[in-house]
């Protein structure tokens, strides 16, 4: 029996309890709020429920006078063991050990998908992060955005959610033009112009340029600027999407700023439609002969200017085009991950989704990822002044850098230990989860040797201690999906993972799976295989959600 159902019998038991003291008293009251929480204390039963002292007032009853007749009508429920009523009202339940057995035979039967949820279902989201410009290699900041970003897309996914990865490419404006203009320098042989990008790699790409257009300095001045600009970015975006895929994160979307200002067919830029259209709200006037956004009206600490004086377009008009631009593709819900440097866009987004009359409080949301260090770490030889991406990941591997910047909240400044993360030992968190899952399939191999398969399954005889508090574990898993995804935060699922590897090497150092000796295979044996595989199987849906692989041998 698992939780949501167990919520269900709840309420039954409940629903006329309830009815006989006041009709209607329980009207509109789901099982979904009547969430269950396990004891800290095991001796306490494997579930416990606030359920008599949530509705005593509305029942009209004494809330341990009402918790004692919910307990009487659970106690007769098969798969229930016993109930206990504590404290003012609280109601501890203890599961048969069929019961709670089961859930080993429903875990590998789903397996991939146990764990997945509906409680996103409905939501259409568009999840942008990482947005870097595309004029240099992604840094440590980006490492971590791109890890917490990725990882709460497969929470969302997982949970129902209708869901676009979307990467926003920064390819309009001053900086396009510094960057085109030092790989022109490069390719010239010439100094690195005063307010233009330095490094090596400008170097890489100016000569991968000349060799794409060889014909580059035979062209009028002003198209060597553009031409050499537009494949040197070509190029470079095409490292930064490398670099993410190498780092196991994948986007569905590359949005270019560029197509908010094209002008199609002689039509308005999506640029000048956004203007006209936060206008038809109410919230554009004009002053100074400036165009501007009265974002004042919904918090932010001043009202934005969307268009200069001089005709010219402010970076905030392509941010309102970009947010409008998400809801015409459908996306009532949009996030945004940005960098510990952006928190003055958090008010600033939030009163341009209510000038654009949506609801600033539901459908937009703005995270920020905090800075994150590297104990020893060493600026990149090609870039000069920042740690890369490719870097960090070739030195410290892909999974350890998932998985340690996923185990964290994205608001709590990081710095990581790089001896640490290379030990393969207990004291290194992803090692430690990694290992667990390869234990579990050492061990089914073992087990196949010597003939314990799963054609046998008895959950009653799952009756030991770390059997039960295993078991209990796994319950857990979709609660904990769907509330990390609930909240946006996935470490929330890196130390459940940490909490189930811990209570199955206690269980594998106390229940064998395999017979000592000459010892008959017994249903018990069959039975901890599937209990064995169960766990196997929750630690990887468990890590595939961070992006980190699940190695069969370590």
């Amino acid at each position: 029996m698992d939780p949501e159902a167990l919520s269900a019998t709840l309420l039954d038991v409940i629903r006329p309890l309830a009815e006989l003291r006041r009709a209607g008293s329980t009207e509109g009251i789901s099982a979904a709020d009547l969430p269950l929480e396990r004891p800290r204390n095991r001796a306490h039963g494997d579930w416990a429920s606030n359920a008599a002292l949530k509705l005593a007032k509305a029942v009209g009853a004494n809330p341990r006078e009402f918790a004692t007749e919910i307990a009487a009508g659970l106690g007769v429920v098969d798969g229930i063991a016993s109930v206990e009523v504590a404290g003012p009202g609280f109601i501890n339940i203890r599961l048969d050990a069929a019961a709670a057995g089961s859930l080993a035979k429903t875990i590998v039967d789903a397996g991939a998908a146990f764990g997945t949820n509906d409680s996103q279902r409905g939501n259409t989201i568009n999840l942008e992060f990482v947005s870097a410009n595309p004029t240099g290699p992604l840094h440590i900041g980006h490492t971590r955005w791109a890890a917490l970003g990725d990882s709460i897309a497969r929470l969302l996914l997982a949970s129902g959610a209708t869901l676009v990865r979307e990467f926003y490419i920064n390819d309009a404006g001053a900086q396009m033009e510094r960057f085109g203009r030092s790989v022109l320098a490069a390719v010239r042989g010439e100094p690195t112009p005063e307010d233009g990008y330095a490094g090596a790699y400008i170097g890489d790409l100016a000569r991968r340029v000349l060799e794409a257009r060889p014909d580059l300095l035979d062209l009028p001045a002003d198209q060597q600027l553009v031409v050499a600009r537009d494949a040197a970015y070509g190029f470079q975006l095409g490292e930064v999407q490398a670099s993410l895929e190498k780092f196991n994160v994948h986007f569905d979307v590359w949005f270019s700023e560029r197509v908010l200002h094209e002008h199609v067919d002689g039509r308005p830029s999506l640029v000048d439609e956004a203007v006209d259209r936060l206008r038809i709200q109410g919230h554009v006037f004009d002053a100074d002969e400036a165009v501007w956004v009265r974002t004042t009206d919904f918090g932010d600490d001043k009202d934005r200017v969307i268009r200069r004086s001089n005709g010219e377009y402010t970076y905030f008009a392509s941010d309102a085009a970009y947010y409008l631009n998400k809801g015409d593709r459908g996306f009532a819900h949009k996030i945004y991950l940005l960098g510990a440097d952006h928190h003055g866009y958090v008010h600033r987004l939030q009163a341009l989704a209510g000038a654009a009359g949506d609801d600033p409080e539901n459908d937009i949301e703005v995270l920020i990822g905090q800075l994150v260090s590297v104990n020893g770490a060493r600026l990149s030889k090609r870039a000069g002044n920042i740690i890369e991406m490719d870097d960090l990941r070739e030195w410290l591997g892909t999974d350890a850098l998932r998985y340690s910047l996923g185990r964290y909240p994205a608001d709590s400044p990081l710095t990581l230990d790089p001896e640490l993360l290379r030990k393969r030992t207990n004291d290194n968190p992803v090692f430690y989860v990694q290992y667990a899952h390869a234990r579990t399939h050492n061990v089914s191999r073992h087990a196949d040797e010597a003939g314990v398969d799963r054609s046998v399954f008895a959950p009653s005889a799952l009756t030991d201690e770390t059997e039960a508090a295993l078991l209990g574990a796994l319950q857990e898993f979709p609660r904990v999906v769907a509330f990390a995804a609930e909240v946006r935060e996935p470490h929330r699922v890196a130390r459940y993972l940490e909490e189930l590897a811990g209570l199955y090497h206690r269980w594998y150092d106390n229940c064998r799976v395999i017979p000592l000796g000459d010892d008959p295979v017994e249903p018990v044996h069959h039975t901890r295989r599937w209990l064995n595989d169960a766990t196997g199987q929750v630690l990887r849906n468990g890590l595939d959600l961070l992006g980190v692989s699940a190695p069969e041998r370590m």
